[in-house]
Formats: structure tokens, C-alpha cells, sequence
């Protein structure tokens, strides 16, 4: 039985489920399969990006679902993202109509920027995302990420996408967006687990009316290089789900969710597509809440290659 997930309102008056699949490791072959299953087993926001490479198999999984019955395109809620070497204004629709195209939903409901860091522009193919110098030093591109979002706004006007939002974005660069443009975020996704919980820069979207979305939910356990320790498999997270009946992952996920974001877990497994879902029929005391934040660290993800660049989101506190 398909679990059904509340909705968030976004500052614009659209909704979104409050909880959502992502696909950044659903390459080619198996995205069609994972979205297929993530759909039947309730999730109706799917998260990919250019970056992925998947945004055909995302949008033929979701056409699939339709033309069967199971779900109605206003049900679903597909966000995608710029990637960081179309940053150019003059590439910015162009890099959304490849997506739009690619996706084929009839539109997006969330298009984000993938980071404030753009990169030099070397064509449209997926090959030409990771541009280096002779050296293997990444090739920075210098323009404004605000100048960016003013292109961005523009798709917004052709009705073909609901929503714009942000992602990897510090407080002092969403303070400038607000400042310097005309529609405001909707989100702004970034990395948030037990290990990097963000209480602060949470705060700070939530009084401006940003919502917040959680990628690497679970610490990235497969990649713990940078120090953190995963809250995943920690015995006094196990004995807390042993209480409510759930995995150590869904108590995670519930921490998340009651710390104000909105999740988007990622997995391959069929059992836990449906686990991850179903964590809205309980809720952590304070004390467990508490607990979950002892986890503080570091980020499992801090973009080490683009550490130099002048928009370089993780060098300020929040």
C-alpha cells in the first residue's frame, strides 16, 4: 500500500510533498525502474538535475505512471536544476530547454541553481560538464550568480516552469538574491543530516519564507571521507526506532522533517523506497531530537575542487 506524504506550502502559494525522491546516483539503465517503483510506492516529488544525466528515464518513468493510471501530472512534483556551466545568461534557457525537453512532463514544477559557483561554459553536452585546465584545475566562470537568477526569472514568466529556487547557497548569497531580483526562492536545497544539521541557515530561509530541502539525508554513508559520523547504524538511533517500530533510517528522516526540511532520500532497494516514505505516522520527543543533533561534524560533501572560487558557499558559518 502506497503511503501518502503532507504537503509543504512554498512562499508562492504552490505546494510541495514533504518529502521527496531523489535520483543524483539513478544512472542510466535503472532511473526509469527506481522512479517507477518510488511513484508506486506513494512519492510524488522527484528530484534530478542536468547534473545526473537521468532526466530522460525520470520523465519516462513519470509519463509510464500516468498513462497507467496511477498518478495525474498536477499529483506529481518534478524539480530539475541549472548546472553550473550555463550560468551565462545567454545559456540559461536555452540549458532549461534541454531539461524541459529532456524531462517531457509538459512542465516543471521546481527549477534550481545548482550552486552560486558557475564554471566555464564548454557546450550542452553532458561531457562538457567538469571543464579543466591542462593542469586538472577546474575552469571558473566569473559571471554573478544574481545575474543568473534575473535569467532564471524569465522561465518563470514563460509558464513552462511554477518555481525557482536555489541550492548550496550560504545566508550572505541568498540575502543578496533577495535583495538584488524579483521573485523570490522557493527553496533552497542543501546538504542536511544529524552530521550536518544546519540549524542556522535553516533559520534563516525560514524567516524569509524559504523552505528547505535535506539531499544526503543519511550522511552519505558511502562516502564518510571528510570525518563525519553517521548517525545510520548508531545503537541509541536503533533503540529509538526500536520504540516507534521503524529503521534507524526513518528516524533520521523524521528528525529531518521535524527540524523544518524536506527530505529527499535516495536508494535502490525496493524495501527501503517504501521505509523511507513511511515516516510520517510517528514523532520524536525532544530529548531524541537533541540526541540526533550530538552528531555535529563536517559536510560529506564541501565541493574540495571548487573551494577557490569566489562564490564558494562553506567559508562563512551559515
Amino acid at each position: 500500500m502506497s503511503k501518502t506524504v503532507p504537503s509543504v506550502s512554498l512562499g508562492n502559494g504552490y505546494k510541495i510533498p514533504g518529502l521527496g525522491y531523489g535520483t543524483y546516483l539513478a544512472k542510466q539503465g535503472q532511473g526509469i525502474d527506481l522512479v517507477k517503483k518510488a511513484i508506486d510506492a506513494g512519492y510524488r516529488h522527484i528530484d534530478t538535475a542536468f547534473l545526473y544525466e537521468n532526466e530522460v528515464e525520470v520523465g519516462e518513468a513519470i509519463r509510464a505512471k500516468i498513462a497507467e493510471g496511477v498518478v495525474k501530472r498536477e499529483e506529481m512534483f518534478v524539480t530539475s536544476k541549472l548546472w553550473n556551466t550555463f550560468h551565462r545568461p545567454e545559456h540559461v534557457a536555452e540549458a532549461f530547454r534541454r531539461s524541459f525537453d529532456m524531462l517531457d512532463v509538459g512542465y516543471i514544477d521546481l527549477y534550481l541553481m545548482h550552486s552560486p559557483m558557475g564554471l566555464q561554459f564548454q557546450g550542452y553536452e553532458y561531457g562538457d560538464m567538469q571543464p579543466k585546465d591542462a593542469t586538472g584545475q577546474m575552469l571558473f566562470g566569473e559571471i554573478d550568480y544574481v545575474e543568473t537568477w534575473k535569467s532564471m526569472e524569465q522561465l518563470v514568466k514563460s509558464g513552462k516552469v511554477r518555481s525557482i529556487g536555489l541550492s548550496n547557497f550560504n545566508s550572505e548569497q541568498i540575502a543578496r538574491i533577495l535583495e538584488f531580483t524579483e521573485i523570490k526562492p522557493v527553496t533552497n536545497q542543501i546538504e542536511v543530516n544529524p552530521g550536518c544539521n544546519q540549524k542556522r541557515l535553516i533559520e534563516f530561509c525560514k524567516a524569509r519564507g524559504i523552505t528547505v530541502t535535506a539531499f544526503g539525508p543519511m550522511g552519505r554513508p558511502h562516502r564518510l571521507t571528510y570525518g563525519n559520523k553517521s548517525a545510520l547504524g548508531d545503537p541509541r538511533v536503533v533503540e529509538i526506532g526500536q520504540k516507534y517500530g521503524k529503521t534507524d533510517g526513518q528516524v533520521i528522516l523524521r528528525y529531518l522533517i521535524q527540524s523544518g526540511t524536506i527530505p529527499i532520500p535516495y536508494s535502490t532497494k525496493e524495501e527501503r523506497i517504501r521505509q523511507n516514505i513511511d515516516v510520517f505516522d510517528f514523532s520524536l520527543t525532544d530529548e531524541e531530537m537533541q540526541y540526533l543533533d550530538t552528531f555535529q561534524s563536517e559536510r560529506t560533501l564541501p565541493f574540495p575542487p571548487l573551494n577557490k572560487h569566489k562564490y564558494y558557499p562553506f567559508d562563512i558559518e551559515f
